[in-house]
């Protein structure tokens, strides 16, 4: 006991209320999202280990914070007197920016691996070159060719829905694209994906409903209510394609895999998207 209370400290401390713990939450959750996906700064809060599945529900708020930089510089370029194209590829420029072009690498690192590798093993170690092939440099270019000519396209009749349409792929190709995160396991014990680890289905499908919501309320008024439900279709093939070629070439996944998926997801849902604008 104590002189001052006469309490035993073993018993106060035994029925102290326990503090809660740290780094759970929306904020903790977007926090480590945008680190892992971004170089947005994002405070000194103390870094974390990634988790996939965290990452997973927060993913779609962070695509969101991600994009409204590029997508006002759209908007603002288009309004300021920019030609179209010359603002879209400004924007694309900050998208790339923004996200550290891990985007970019991962699907030219992607096509080179997958593609220039005769066996499962020379693939791997191709995916881990950071280095750039012809596979590479082609889809890298195409990637950047097909944004900025979409963007530019819709802009030059309504900037603003240029970046409503793009946002809305965005957050729709990063959330479907985490799907090869469920389907397969990490194809290398010491990769970034192996790392973050598995991704549940349940935070799987928790980001995948809140990416689709937004993907309606942002997207359906600068196309149409079929046009988004299409657009959400078409990332949900184009992620389970590209999930069916990485189980028959390697037999499992990777950060640059999940971030190719990502891309892929977004020219899709951009594709269908500008049929109904």
């Amino acid at each position: 006991m104590t002189p001052e209370t006469g309490i035993d400290p073993g018993l106060r401390d035994a029925y102290r209320p326990e503090p809660p713990p740290r780094g759970f939450g929306l904020k903790d959750d977007l926090v480590m999202a945008l680190r892992f996906f971004s170089r947005l700064p994002t405070g000194d809060s103390p870094h974390e280990k990634p988790d996939l599945g965290r990452i997973a529900m927060a993913l779609p708020l962070a695509s969101l914070v991600m994009g409204v930089l590029p997508v006002l510089l759209l908007i603002g370029g288009v309004g300021a007197g920019l030609p179209p194209y010359f603002a879209a590829a400004l924007a694309v420029a900050a998208m790339v920016v923004v996200g550290g072009g891990m985007m970019e690498d991962s699907l030219a690192d992607a096509a080179d691996g997958l593609f220039g590798g005769a066996t499962r093993e020379r693939r791997l170690e191709i995916l881990k070159d950071s280095r750039h092939g012809t596979y590479g440099v082609a889809a890298l270019c195409l990637f950047l060719v097909l944004r900025v000519t979409a963007l530019g396209s819709i802009a030059a009749i309504n900037p603003l829905a240029a970046g409503a349409l793009w946002l809305a792929a965005n957050i729709a190709g990063r959330s479907g694209g985490l799907w090869i995160a469920v389907a397969l396991p990490p194809a290398r014990p010491d990769g970034a994906s192996a790392t973050a680890g598995a991704l549940p289905r349940s935070r799987f499908a928790i980001g995948a409903a809140l990416a689709a919501l937004l993907v309606f309320v942002i997207g359906a008024p600068a196309s149409s209510l079929l046009g988004v439900i299409l657009a959400l279709v078409a990332v949900m093939l184009a992620a389970l394609a590209w999930t069916a070629l990485c189980r028959h070439l390697v037999g499992g996944q990777t950060g640059d895999l999940i971030g190719a998926a990502a891309g892929l997801g977004e020219i899709a849902a951009l594709a269908i998207l500008l049929i109904f604008a």
